[in-house]
């Protein structure tokens, strides 16, 4: 039973390596071998805040040192940067340094990254084709449209039933 408390009291420890290193590693390769950009920017944005996380706490050791269940803390914060339910890497990349760093020279997002996560790669180079040609505006409009042909359908009578 004592070992069992030992287990749980040092999770972070024992899973640390496994969720910070091992599964990213394994995840980064799957990512190069795909066709896809999306997983590969999910996992190098991963590996340039793991490596800034780091920077910061082999930096201020000292100060880390002092803060209650920081390693806990650091466990779960890398869970949610690394597990695919969360994505929280593609979440800090899509709405912080994509948001503020690369905008267009219309001061826009080319599209928006929720919605080029769930494209394949041919889709995204349409849009994109698309945004060139004719503008963000009109890209958002063709959007706005859709969402709202997609709503009626969604609450017509008719398609309850199908």
């Amino acid at each position: 039973m004592s070992w069992i408390r030992a287990i749980l009291a040092n999770f972070d420890i024992i899973g640390g390596p496994i969720m910070m290193l091992l599964y990213p590693l394994f995840a980064s390769i799957k990512a190069i071998e795909s066709p896809s950009k999306i997983d590969d920017q999910q996992w190098l944005t991963y590996w340039i805040l793991y490596s800034f996380i780091t920077l910061v706490e082999l930096s201020f050791w000292k100060l880390f040192y002092w803060i209650p269940l920081w390693g806990k803390i650091k466990f779960f914060l890398i869970c949610w940067l690394v597990l695919p339910q969360f994505n929280g890497a593609a979440f800090i990349y899509d709405y912080f340094v994509r948001k503020k760093l690369l905008k267009d020279s219309k001061g826009d997002a080319p599209v928006s990254p929720r919605l080029e996560r769930m494209m394949s790669v041919n889709a995204q180079a349409s849009v994109q084709q698309f945004i060139n040609n004719y503008g963000q505006d009109a890209f958002e409009k063709v959007i706005a449209a859709a969402t709202n042909e997609a709503r009626k359908y969604k609450l017509s009578p008719s398609s309850k039933g199908a």
